[in-house]
């Protein structure tokens, strides 16, 4: 687990990250400490910790760029009659990545911290997103992933923060 903030450096943020970081240090997981904007995506955590705002402009940041990028893509490859047999020949992968990309795909996040299984969608949600985030919901309910977080809390032996995602 990693904490957003503008450094990695634990005096860096505002109040209420700096205040987080011992916090989540007491806590009986593997907390990896600050992690930055550019850090979201590398892979290093499973889960990246901030306050309801600052993730909702990250995730809308993230959506945009998705956008930006599948439009400028879209316009190079409809530039040239090679680049649109190229685009021809590759369609799947471009089908593949952007089903990757695509927030619909996904459905929504878990609310965790409620009894029961709470799913947050996007306001813009289709019916593609709304059918994920139901199956989601499901799985987490299936999965007794709530159960499974508390005991493994009140036992202290959460030593990732990856247990929500490895549901059974």
């Amino acid at each position: 687990m990693g904490l957003l903030s503008i450094g990695e450096e634990e005096h860096k943020g505002n109040d209420l990250t700096r205040a987080a970081t011992p916090l989540l240090k007491a806590l009986p997981i593997h907390f990896i400490g600050n992690v930055e904007g550019r850090d979201i995506y590398a892979g290093e955590t499973d889960v990246i910790v901030c306050d309801g705002f600052i993730g909702n402009v990250a995730l809308k940041v993230s959506e945009g760029l998705v956008e930006m990028v599948y439009q400028m893509l879209r316009e190079s490859l409809e530039a040239t009659i090679t680049r649109k047999i190229g685009y021809v020949l590759a369609r799947t992968a471009f089908k593949e990545f952007k089903k990757r990309v695509d927030y619909s795909e996904y459905g929504g996040a878990p609310l965790l911290g409620v009894k029961g299984v709470c799913i947050i969608t996007h306001g813009r949600s289709n019916a593609n997103a709304i059918k994920n985030a139901i199956r989601v919901a499901t799985e987490f309910a299936e999965g007794k992933i709530n159960e499974r977080i508390e005991a493994e809390l009140s036992n202290g032996q959460l030593v990732g923060a990856s247990v929500a995602a490895k549901a059974d």
